[in-house]
């Protein structure tokens, strides 16, 4: 076989490879939490699974200032990391528009999310020790929420399974809802058991903050002390400011920014070993 034949034949196995990871993972809906007449679902994609293997778990909540959004919009990153080798979930919870909730219902649902998901572990071939919390918004409030808040848990819930994730990679989150912040004209006195930035305690989950440096709700302050504060009590806090980048510059719309931001994740991720460098898998 000469040089150039073999290239061809390397390249075309190398494609064949790709296009086989790509297709990789399945995708189902599940209901994890009924409340009064609610249902709430979560659709989860996950990788070709083996027998006897756990494989870390993602849960994303979308953004939407817990007046509305859609579980679509992390729809991208859960197919990349469900063919990366980690079970994804995107999780549905209550909203101002739909249900009428205020944000503290929110919260109560991504508490029970990821509760469900633990207690599920063994169903869905996840680790119980390594899941990521991650959203957008006032979906990055919320990841960052279940790991630093210890109110607003749902009465039916059992308070003996942990709702703690063991990392968090947050996309413009709402992290400061004092005076000042986002969201305090609806949550008032209430933000000091609420807002993230004032509940960091030792013992936080490494972070990974992304936030565009033009971004209208979130200035880079907040998020520079946010990791200012995480250092302080020995936790890992890394900070991507993204220079000109407005808010929600990260979905999948911008793609280059979506981009760069879900390869920073997957090394985040790698430097806390839930991933390692393959299965590679192209950004579509």
């Amino acid at each position: 076989m000469n040089s150039g034949m073999k290239t061809r034949t390397l390249c075309t196995i190398s494609t064949l490879l790709l296009l086989i990871s790509i297709s990789a993972f399945s995708q189902k809906e599940i209901i994890y939490k009924q409340v009064d007449s609610v249902s709430l679902s979560m659709v989860v994609y996950s990788p070709s699974l083996m027998p006897n293997k756990k494989y870390p778990a993602m849960v994303f909540f979308f953004g939407g200032g817990w007046n509305g959004g859609s579980i679509t919009q992390f729809e991208p990153h859960a197919k990349y990391f469900a063919q990366r080798g980690i079970v994804c979930f995107l999780a549905d919870y209550r909203v101002k528009q739909r249900q009428g909730t205020s944000p503290f219902e929110s919260l109560k649902d991504a508490k029970s999310a990821i509760r469900f998901i633990r207690e599920e572990a063994d169903r869905f071939q996840v680790d119980p020790s390594k899941i990521i919390a991650s959203g957008g918004s006032a979906g990055g409030h919320l990841a960052a929420a279940t790991a630093l808040i210890t109110e607003y848990n749902e009465e039916s819930d059992d308070l003996s399974v942990s709702a703690l994730p063991n990392a968090l990679v947050l996309f413009n989150p709402v992290i400061d809802n004092g005076q000042g912040g986002y969201g305090f004209e609806r949550i008032g006195e209430d933000f000091a058991s609420f807002s993230p930035l004032h509940n960091i305690r030792k013992g936080a989950p490494p972070t990974l903050l992304f936030l565009g440096t033009n971004d209208h709700l979130i200035p880079v302050e907040t998020a520079r002390y946010y990791q200012t504060v995480m250092e302080r009590v020995g936790s890992e806090c890394l900070l991507h400011l993204y220079g000109g980048k407005g808010h929600g510059f990260f979905n999948y719309k911008n793609f280059e920014d979506y981009q760069s931001t879900i390869l920073a994740t997957d090394e985040f991720l790698q430097s806390l070993n839930y991933l390692t460098t393959e299965p590679e898998v192209r950004i579509e």
